[in-house]
């Protein structure tokens, strides 16, 4: 799941934390996704990390298309269904190229979260895109004969390094899907000493790059590859 520390405090932060929904404008697209703090906790809300990874895939203008995309602890499933809009090479309504144009985007997250996850995704896709997204349970570590290894094209995360005790399996993980073309992007925000302890670890496996610093929200976005490649997206 993905898993952040809930920070005391009222104010707007809090406000927004408990609201049963947040809204958000994509790939020309409004997409609203239903927030259940009460009942999932910190894995049923949309934490700035999440936005801030969407707005630089966007803004940035990576290519997904015919990508095979793998997103890890999908919470309430924003970054995935902005994968999966931005993924698409033409635009609504040509339908007949969907099959082959369209990022193949896997959404992941355990499985206490996935019917909630569903749901979301679900509701903001339309009809002909929802094939080419995928909820899928996955706890980091286990069952990972049930992914493909070094399939993917991009294995994204936002704000799932905070629990020291998953950073083995963590990195299990990202060693099973990734192959050497393979690109990671963790989107996070420092907020301990132990998440300076995973970005080493994960250096020691893969090369890590800073690729983007979003002053206003406090949040780090790295892109890692095995070896030490520094490719261009």
């Amino acid at each position: 799941m993905a898993l952040v520390p809930y920070e005391e405090g009222g104010g707007w932060a809090a406000r927004q934390l408990h609201s049963p929904s947040a809204t958000f404008h994509f790939a020309s697209r409004t997409i609203r996704l239903q927030q259940d703090w009460r009942r999932l906790g910190v894995a049923a809300v949309v934490w700035d990390a999440a936005v801030v990874l969407c707005a630089y895939l966007e803004m940035e203008g990576i290519d997904l298309r015919d990508r095979s995309v793998i997103e890890l602890g999908a919470g309430t499933g924003l970054l995935g269904i902005v994968v999966t809009l931005l993924g698409t090479k033409e635009p609504a309504g040509v339908r007949a190229l969907y099959s082959t144009c369209c990022a193949r985007v896997t959404i992941t997250d355990r499985a206490a979260a996935l019917e909630f996850l569903e749901s979301n995704v679900q509701a903001n896709l339309p009809p002909e895109l929802r094939p080419r997204a995928v909820v899928k349970e996955l706890t980091w570590g286990k069952d990972l004969d049930n992914f493909p290894p070094g399939a993917f094209d991009f294995v994204l995360g936002a704000d799932i390094v905070y629990l020291e005790e998953t950073f083995a399996e963590l990195l299990q993980t990202l060693e099973h899907l990734c192959s050497e073309q393979t690109v990671i992007l963790l989107s996070c925000r420092i907020r301990y000493e132990r998440d300076l302890k995973f970005l080493k670890m994960l250096r020691d496996r893969f090369s890590v790059y800073e690729v983007h610093y979003d002053s206003s929200k406090d949040v780090h976005i790295y892109k890692a590859q095995r070896g030490s490649r520094k490719d261009d997206f």
